[in-house]
């Protein structure tokens, strides 16, 4: 009988299950919204409800052997999300996350970072598979990062390093949901692009298409298709927005000097909108021995896959 498992991509705005085989075949799946719910035992129950149609849709839940979870702030040591910014539950305390799954389904959880489980789906499946340093950078709600260096991914001494959201690019700039100033998850994010937009709303009379949006379908996508017909505003916030990850990669390779920087998230499918401006930025500020030695990719896997294969792979 075939044995499969469970990889949850817990994100800041979607929740998405799969059903994994041993080859990596994503079987079943299904959704939920993660902040539809006001506590944690309200998610879990959520997720539990619709993980069971799948299960057994897949044969069953004697088939699942384990489950694996990517979230943000997601601790591999502790089993715990530990102070997520962007998720209204789990913002300031620490929920134990592997002990709420594994005793609602009666089998083996583990959990690590969500941008730590794309990193290990790209290396299994996508386009870091013959690659040992490399950075995975999720532009999503925030911003994410799982890092592999010689083969293995760095958690660090307590489990939370590679939170490269949250480096400084902008001493004393916007007030972030982690309690500091700057951080690149304020800028760089789906989140962060829609915050650029209404600044310059706010403060300039410029005609753009962006006007014409009522502020709640104000969107990371709304902003690049605006771009891609024209608009000059909307072109602006994505020059800048990858003038700005640029810098921030360029920070990043002097730590593990990485073969490769690989996006993942809604946002890389801006695609050269965005990323002309990241390479070019990188190449003016990174140190001399590192010019033209990177590369930027996009992850070789469609939507939530690596998130979740990474996570089933736990």
């Amino acid at each position: 009988m075939n044995c499969y498992t469970i990889g949850l991509d817990l994100g800041g705005t979607n929740s998405e299950f799969g059903i994994v085989d041993e080859k990596g075949n994503i079987l079943e799946r299904t959704k939920i919204k993660t902040q539809e719910y006001t506590s944690a035992e309200d998610f879990v129950e959520a997720a539990v409800g619709a993980l069971r149609e799948i299960i057994e849709r897949a044969g069953g839940i004697e088939r699942i052997k384990s489950m694996g979870i990517g979230a943000p702030n997601g601790n591999i040591i502790t089993g715990c999300i530990e102070d997520a910014p962007n998720i209204a539950w789990a913002h300031g305390i620490r929920v134990p996350l592997v002990k709420m799954f594994s005793e609602a389904l009666g089998i083996p959880v583990n959990l690590t970072n969500d941008a730590n489980a794309a990193a290990i789906g790209e290396k299994t499946y996508g386009v870091a598979k013959n690659m040992n340093d490399f950075i995975v950078i999720t532009l999503g709600t925030g911003v994410g990062s799982g890092i592999v260096c010689n083969g293995k991914l760095v958690y660090g001494a307590d489990g939370n390093a590679g939170e490269l959201g949250h480096i400084i690019i902008r001493r004393n700039g916007r007030l972030c949901g982690c309690g500091r100033k700057g951080c690149l998850e304020t800028y760089c994010s789906a989140t962060g692009v829609v915050r650029t937009a209404k600044e310059l709303l706010a403060t300039s009379t410029e005609p753009t298409a962006l006007r014409q949006l009522p502020e709640e379908m104000l969107s990371s996508y709304e902003i690049a298709k605006s771009a891609e017909n024209g608009d000059e505003m909307a072109r602006r916030i994505y020059d800048e927005t990858g003038r700005m990850l640029g810098e921030a990669c360029a920070e990043m390779m002097v730590f593990s000097s990485p073969e490769a920087f690989i996006f993942f998230g809604g946002m890389a499918k801006a695609g050269e909108l965005l990323f002309k401006h990241v390479r070019e930025s990188f190449e003016e500020n990174v140190m001399p021995c590192f010019k033209g030695k990177a590369k930027f990719l996009v992850s070789g896997l469609k939507d939530a896959d690596a998130a979740i294969l990474g996570a089933a792979s736990l």
